[in-house]
This record gives structure tokens, C-alpha cells and sequence, in this order.
């Protein structure tokens, strides 16, 4: 009986093993299954260089519909600077054209060289938000202490869902001054 259950150990011993393992090894394989599946376009995300400005069209504004557009803003641990959306949401109606303000300010002595990368939730509302002037089409030079108001312009496509009734714009300052002095 001893025998049955020292064997049981082992195997159940085994098997943990195992599973670790293959745990460790999904783990790993992830973030390049990840980039396969972007590449599909089964998952969507932003990234600086899909953002294009577009031309301002005249759509036909739905008055009937109104869609809740929140502005989140966010640094990178790295990056002193002031960041904030003047405006943390606002209602909007499908083809009519909006303008939103950003602060920024470096909070340093030095010269700075920033960029905001954009992110929207859900992903797939990308392709309905359409910006005319932003200021995360490139990067932005700050003098030492400087602060500026950066303007978007955008519009939700009116062809975006109706299911889609609250859409976040999240954007994240990176400080770029190191990455341009090594170019």
C-alpha cells in the first residue's frame, strides 16, 4: 500500500510539474501571439503610428443621438510634466465637430521633448473617432517651465454602432528628450 501511494506522489509530483511548465511557457508565448492576433485584426490597438490626421468632412449630424466622450490623461513614471484634459468629458452628437483643450506643462529646468500616444476603450472605436488636429500627430518640444494649451479636433464617423454609447480617449505623455539627443 505504501508502494501505491509513493506512486501516486510521483505521479500527481509529475503532472504539477507539468502544468507549471506549460503555465510558463503560455506565459511566455503570449506577448508574440499577442502581435500575431493585432496583426489579424482580431484585436485592435492604437499605436503612434496608426494615428492619422484626417481631412474635415461634412457629415450629416445626428441630433437624435448623443455619445459620452471621457478624457483620461496620464504620464509615464519618467516623464515631470503637468498633464491634464480641460474638459474630463463631454456629450457629443455623431458628425458634428468638437475641440478639446490639453494642458501641459514641463515641470523641469531643462528642455523637454514629449509625446502622447493615444488609446481608446473600446478599441474597436478607433476607426470612428476621426481627428483633424491633435497634438499627439507628433511630438512636442517644451521650453524649461513652459506650459501649453494643446488643442484636438475631432469627430465621431456617424456611422459608428448604436451600441457604442460611451467612448474613452486616454492619453499617455512620454518624455522623449533622452531617445532624440541619442539619434
Amino acid at each position: 500500500m505504501i508502494d501505491s501511494v509513493d506512486k501516486k506522489n510521483r505521479n500527481l509530483v509529475r503532472k504539477l510539474v507539468l502544468v507549471a511548465v506549460l503555465m510558463f511557457g503560455f506565459g511566455y508565448a503570449l506577448v508574440p501571439l499577442y502581435d500575431v492576433l493585432c496583426e489579424w485584426k482580431w484585436i485592435e490597438r492604437d499605436r503612434p503610428d496608426d494615428i492619422k490626421q484626417v481631412p474635415e468632412i461634412a457629415y450629416t449630424v445626428n441630433r437624435d443621438r448623443e455619445v459620452n466622450v471621457e478624457f483620461l490623461t496620464v504620464l509615464n513614471e519618467s516623464t515631470d510634466m503637468t498633464f491634464r484634459a480641460e474638459t474630463k468629458q463631454i456629450k457629443v452628437h455623431p458628425g458634428q465637430y468638437y475641440t478639446v483643450n490639453f494642458y501641459a506643462e514641463n515641470k523641469t529646468d531643462k528642455p523637454m521633448l514629449a509625446r502622447a500616444i493615444a488609446s481608446f476603450t473600446p478599441a474597436v472605436i478607433s476607426r470612428y473617432f476621426e481627428k483633424i488636429e491633435c497634438f499627439c500627430f507628433s511630438e512636442q518640444t517644451f521650453k524649461p517651465r513652459e506650459a501649453k494649451t494643446l488643442p484636438m479636433r475631432f469627430v465621431i464617423n456617424p456611422e459608428i454602432p448604436e451600441e457604442y454609447k460611451t467612448i474613452t480617449l486616454s492619453y499617455t505623455f512620454f518624455d522623449n528628450t533622452e531617445k532624440s539627443v541619442k539619434k
